[in-house]
Order: structure tokens, then C-alpha cells, then sequence
């Protein structure tokens, strides 16, 4: 682990580094979440129906969504390095541009009945440019984030970093929500299901128009020093990369099993109504929202280890019988969506902090954004195809299973995690 030393020059005015970064963010989040909460949707309309499966267009949906996610990866180590190199306002300036182009590119997706194969191969092009936009964002702005908090606060502001992506996802399951309650199935599957990409692409806009104001956190001795290379982190800091890997592992599982896949997995599993799921999903949102700056504040109080503690060894032990205790209630999957949400906090609101800590200010946003999102390509992104596919396999019980063993794995590393909180920030 890097030792940190003080420094003496921080980015003024924090609160409008603080609405900068998040108000992006939340927009770079709502085009990627659209895609989830319409699957059922978008499923119908560009993909072609079995008449052996029905859950045949459904995976092949999911199964796009895994393949945005393996673009992260890329996005992580191409944006990193700009944000290294360039620096991080430069970065989040291309990522934010990216997103609502390529959410503008889902909504104008054709039909697989008017264009045939044609509407899978443009869905496809469109989640592979958000993957690369998302993952440059997660490297960018975490570092931004961090690098813009005053002593004791870096868990504080790490926990903007899901407030705003939490902010993004909600404002995506609400204007879904309120779609499906107030269009016909007819004109939801028609266009119904285009306007929330239409409106992400427009948002992206309002986004870089907020981040110009931002101030550069990247230190002016990083400004005239050589330039990192493109895989230095990786050559350089295999250690901490490989720790990014396991602290991420059971992170992302649990997080989009519960902020994303949930509502399907209760449809698919309780019977739940489809809008009573988007409407537990939205209110548990909110709910998640509110805890996170409370969890940044208790770990610059009491560290990181004790949250990431709480919420690995909170899952091994819980997932399966959460899961489990799904019935077709809204009350009940309301409850067990809460109960994952407050779990999930040690995690997610101080995940950015942890990253950050971790790696030195040269290969900082590089050395976060390629292993974060490889390992959340590798087990949050395939979270919703897993689950559909146990499902269509028949053995759906195994899923909770795979949640839980993963968050187990996950504690080991934090375990052993030096506790980093009260170390100040090398810049």
C-alpha cells in the first residue's frame, strides 16, 4: 500500500467541485440505467421471439447489457489515462459527450420487424460506446471526488459518488415508472420506451455544461512531470490492482443484483406486477440515496474496514434468506430491498475512497478505472443474465447462493484491507 504524505494545496471552493462531479455523474447514470429498467421492452421490440422460450429475448437483452459492461474495462484504462495525463476535468468532459451520444443511439434503435437483424447489431454498437463511457467516468470522477475533499472528508465526498449515481438510476426507474403507469402497452412498446434515452442525450448536454466550471484537481507537479504510460499501473502496482479486484468482487455483485436486477428478479421468480416492482425499486432508491453521505461520515470517524466488514459478512450471511423471503408483496419486496440497501451502504459509500487511497496520484484514475470495471464486467454486469439464466435453467434458488459466496470472498480481502482513513492524501 502506498504511504500518503500531507499536502499543501487544495481545489477551492469543494462544494462546487462536489456539484460538478455529481450532477455529470447522475447523468452518466441515468442513460446506463434506462437500459435496465426498459429490458422487458426493448426485448419485445429488437430481438426476435421463440416460440420455444419466451425468456429468449429477455436474455439476449441482459446479455447486451453484459457485453456494455466489458467495454468498461477499456473505458477505465483509455479515460484513466487521459485523466492522468490530461487531467480530470478533461476526462469527465469526453465521458459525459460519449453517454448522451450513445444514449441518443439506443433511442433511435429500429425494430428487429423493421430492420432485422440490423436492430440487435445497432443496440449492441450503442451499449459498447456507454460501457466505454461509464467506465472512464467511474476512474475519472472518483479520483476528482477524492482529490477535491479537505481533510477528513474524503468518505463524505466518496459517498457523492453513489448519491449521484443512486440520483441518476432514480430519476431513470421514476421516468420509467411513470411511462409504464400512464402509456398503453401499445404505445410503451411503440416509442414510449425511446423517450428516456431521447431525454438522457439531452441532459449529457446540461452536464458538460456544468463540468466546464469545474477546477482541475490533478497537482501542477503531475502537470510538469512525464507523462504515465498507458499500462503503467498494471506493470508498476500489481498488488494494489489485484486488491481493487477482490475489494470490488462482492461490491458489485450485491449492487446490481439489488439496485437493478431485483424488479426482474421478482417478476421472474414472485410473480410481482411489473409496476409495483419499478415503484419498490424507485422508493428503495431513495432510501439508499439518504444513507450514503451517513456512511462516509462514519468511516472518516471510525475507518473504512468496519463499514466494508459490515456489508460483506451483512450478505454472506443474508442474500440467500432475503431472496429467499420474496412472495408476490409489494410490502415484503419492499422490505427486502431496504434491508439490502442499508448492507450495500458499507460498501458503496466509501468504495471511491478506498480506490483512491489505494493507488499514488501519477496512475490514480488509471490504476482504479481498469480493474474496478473489469471486475464489475466480470461479476456486476453479468449479474441480471446469471440470475435470468438459473431462472431458465431451473434452478433459480442457486442465485442468492452465488451473491453470498461472493461477498464472503470479498470479506477475506477486507480483513486484511491496512485501514487507510486517517492517512492524508499524497497529491
Amino acid at each position: 500500500m502506498t504511504e500518503t504524505i500531507a499536502t499543501k494545496t487544495r481545489p477551492a471552493r469543494p462544494l462546487r467541485q462536489l456539484l460538478a462531479a455529481s450532477v455529470g455523474n447522475a447523468v452518466e447514470w441515468y442513460d446506463w440505467y434506462a437500459y435496465t429498467f426498459l429490458a422487458t421492452y426493448i426485448a419485445d421490440q429488437v430481438f426476435p421471439k421463440s416460440a420455444d422460450n419466451s425468456l429468449v429475448p429477455l436474455l439476449s437483452t441482459f446479455a447486451v447489457f453484459a457485453v456494455g459492461f466489458f467495454m468498461r474495462p477499456v473505458g477505465g484504462l483509455l479515460m484513466g489515462a487521459i485523466a492522468d495525463r490530461r487531467g480530470r476535468r478533461a476526462a469527465l468532459t469526453v465521458t459525459i459527450l460519449l453517454m448522451g451520444g450513445s444514449s441518443l443511439l439506443v433511442g433511435l434503435t429500429p425494430t428487429y420487424a423493421a430492420a432485422g437483424v440490423l436492430a440487435p447489431v445497432v443496440l449492441v454498437v450503442a451499449r459498447l460506446l456507454q460501457g466505454l463511457s461509464v467506465g472512464g467516468e467511474f476512474a475519472a470522477s472518483t479520483t476528482f471526488l477524492v482529490e477535491s475533499a479537505g481533510p477528513g472528508r474524503r468518505g463524505l465526498f466518496s459517498s457523492f459518488q453513489y448519491v449521484s449515481t443512486t440520483a441518476g438510476q432514480l430519476v431513470a426507474s421514476g421516468v420509467a415508472t411513470v411511462l409504464v403507469n400512464t402509456l398503453s402497452d401499445e404505445r410503451m412498446n411503440g416509442w414510449g420506451w425511446r423517450v428516456p434515452f431521447a431525454l438522457g442525450a439531452v441532459l449529457s448536454l446540461v452536464g458538460f455544461w456544468i463540468r466546464q466550471g469545474a477546477r482541475e484537481t490533478r497537482s501542477e507537479e503531475q502537470r510538469q512531470g512525464p507523462r504515465p504510460g498507458l499500462f503503467e499501473a498494471l506493470r508498476r502496482h500489481p498488488r494494489e490492482s489485484l486488491l481493487i479486484c477482490g475489494i470490488t468482487a462482492g461490491g458489485t455483485i450485491a449492487y446490481y443484483t439489488w439496485t437493478s436486477y431485483l424488479p426482474t428478479y421478482a417478476e421472474l421468480n414472485a410473480g410481482i406486477d411489473k409496476s409495483d416492482a419499478l415503484l419498490a425499486g424507485t422508493i428503495s432508491l431513495a432510501f439508499f440515496a439518504l444513507l450514503q453521505p451517513l456512511g462516509g461520515l462514519l468511516s472518516d470517524r471510525f475507518g473504512r474496514r468496519p463499514l466494508l466488514l459490515f456489508f460483506g459478512l451483512g450478505f454472506a450471511l443474508l442474500s440467500v434468506p432475503l431472496l429467499h423471503a420474496l412472495r408476490d408483496s409489494f410490502a415484503i419486496l419492499l422490505l427486502v430491498q431496504c434491508a439490502g440497501m442499508i448492507l450495500l451502504t458499507g460498501f458503496t459509500s466509501i468504495s471511491a475512497a478506498v480506490n483512491a487511497e489505494i493507488f499514488p496520484p501519477r496512475v490514480r484514475a488509471a490504476g482504479i478505472g481498469f480493474p474496478y470495471s473489469l471486475t464489475v464486467a466480470l461479476f456486476g454486469g453479468t449479474a441480471p443474465y446469471v440470475g435470468t439464466l438459473f431462472k431458465d435453467l431451473g434452478h433459480s434458488g442457486l442465485f442468492p447462493w452465488y451473491v453470498a459466496v461472493l461477498c464472503l470472498l470479498s470479506s477475506a480481502v477486507y480483513l486484511r484491507l491496512p485501514e487507510t482513513a486517517h492517512r492524508e492524501l499524497r497529491r
